[in-house]
């Protein structure tokens, strides 16, 4: 058999690819060492442990080539590996839930900051409902479960190193509340420069030059940094046994009896070690992240793991019918497991950014639900809609404030009022964009309840009183103004340019 000269040069550019990539990881290697060097000796070794998590992760990086999933072996989940919520429910609760409470904590993502929403510092600071901050309401939750219960679920925050200062500042406020509060510290990595593939920082520190050079990697990060923290630890030393992690500006994303019933009853060799809520995908959620069966595990699609031929695919409602709302409730025994094992295989997510000055980095990243292939017995349970209430934009604030909802014991719940069990759409101008501005725009927010769409652009202002109701659409062109009076009632109306009101 003779060698073409096509196979000897693919045999050298492979050789050349390796050295290649062995220079990059022994360059990255030096570079991060520096790095440390910069550090006090207590901030070094918190350092160094982030560091080998995004020495493997840059590895990987370095290793995968091309999207990380074959489309051709991507499988529809089987039907019991995703239950209907209301099987679930349908077993009823225990007389003493109190036990399985005492087996459980909360932990919210807390590592955003509220800059897409116009606001310094940590989003959960952001007020929502009746001045009550995410971070209140979630703290009111607990302490109403804990209370009702005579239960003893802490609460966990997960912060960024961008986070972790001013809500330690604002815990205080919380001592005299039923609920204990822990906190750690996600990891800090260092964003990589796209052409030479090493970090940008030029120290450890975070500030002047520095301040672009570090970011924490996803929320994927939880299982090493959680372990490292010596958190994990010690809640299975409580008595802990599973966790219910949720993003904190999901304010659907309260503790369900019945999920963690349905946990706590399975039979000692069957154990769920995860459970992953999902709900139906409307048309406003085509990029969310979907279950499939892939080489016999569960496993969670992410839009950007897509090869660009299938996105459109990827996002059609019929083909892929329920996406992931980020609440997970996972075994504690098994991530410690896992973590020890380093048998937990994230799939890397390259995050291109362009910073102030036009240089182009990239971050990598990896999410939390991507592990649900490494667990046992993991699941899907497909939940109600209104378990997934994220607040993200100032329109999804809107909503939340609005009288659509009712607020008890810091949980929202969709208003009895409302006859459509759906959530109108809202798309409000980029003059609503920072909380503030959006809030000088509303004398108070309006009657919300008849709605079903609501698009406003331009500088537009809403009196007291106002009632929206069916289909509303009001558009202020350029250098036009439209304060929309006091007790108004607009119901399936176009306003435009010069506060004309027309039948829509």
């Amino acid at each position: 058999m003779s060698l073409t000269v096509a196979d000897l040069t693919r045999g050298v550019m492979t050789e050349f690819q390796e050295k290649l990539r062995q220079q990059h990881e022994e360059s990255m290697h030096r570079e991060l060492e520096a790095l440390l060097g910069t550090a006090s000796k207590p901030e070094a070794e918190i350092s160094r442990k982030d560091f080998d998590g995004f020495k493997k992760l840059f590895h990987r990086f370095l290793q995968v080539k091309g999207p990380s999933v074959e489309w051709t072996k991507i499988n529809r989940p089987p039907e019991d590996s995703i239950q209907p919520y209301e099987k679930i429910r349908a077993k009823g609760l225990p007389d003493n839930i109190t036990a399985s409470l005492n087996k459980l904590a909360v932990v919210k993502l807390n590592g955003g900051l509220g800059t897409s929403m116009g606001c310094k510092g940590p989003k959960s600071l952001i007020s929502v409902r009746n001045e009550n901050t995410f971070l209140d309401l979630t703290v009111q939750q607990i302490e109403h479960l804990n209370k009702t219960y005579n239960a003893s679920v802490p609460l966990v925050l997960m912060n960024s190193f961008n986070t972790d200062e001013d809500t330690n500042k604002i815990l205080q406020k919380y001592k005299h509340h039923q609920v204990n509060i822990h906190t750690f510290n996600q990891s800090r990595y260092p964003r990589i420069n796209k052409e030479s593939l090493l970090p940008i920082a030029k120290s450890m520190t975070l500030g002047g030059d520095n301040a672009e050079a570090w970011y924490p990697p996803g929320h994927g990060d939880i299982y090493a940094s959680f372990y490292n923290s010596g958190l994990l630890d010690k809640l299975i030393a409580e008595g802990k046994e599973y966790i219910f992690v949720s993003n904190i500006d999901n304010l659907g994303a309260t503790v369900d009896l019945f999920i963690l019933h349905h946990l706590m009853s399975q039979p000692a060799d069957k154990r769920c070690e995860f459970i992953m809520e999902v709900t139906d995908k409307t048309r406003a959620d085509v990029k969310g992240g979907t279950l499939i069966h892939y080489e016999d595990h569960l496993r969670l699609l992410e839009i950007a793991q897509v090869p660009k031929a299938h996105v459109d695919e990827f996002k059609s409602v019929t083909k892929f019918k329920i996406f992931n709302t980020n609440n997970l409730w996972i075994s504690l025994p098994a991530m410690k497991r896992l973590q020890e094992k380093n048998s937990m295989d994230l799939e890397i997510i390259v995050n291109p950014k362009t910073l102030d000055g036009g240089l182009n980095v990239i971050q990598l990243e990896t999410a939390v639900g991507a592990a649900i292939k490494s667990f046992n017995n993991a699941m899907g349970v497909n939940v109600p809609r209104s378990r997934f209430l994220p607040v993200k934009t100032s329109s999804d604030l809107l909503l939340v404030m609005s009288n659509l909802y009712s607020m008890d014991a810091g949980s929202l719940t969709m208003s009895k009022k409302r006859e459509f069990p759906t959530t109108p759409h809202v798309k409000l101008g980029s003059s609503f964009t920072k909380v503030q501005e959006f809030l000088a725009r509303f004398e108070n927010i309006p009657d919300m309840l008849e709605l079903d769409h609501l698009t406003v652009s331009g500088d537009v202002t809403f009196g007291k009183n106002v009632s929206l109701k069916g289909t509303v659409i009001i558009i202020a062109n350029h250098g036009d103004r439209i304060d929309i009076p006091a007790g108004a009632m607009l119901e399936n109306k176009i306003v435009s340019g010069n506060l004309r009101i027309l039948d829509h």
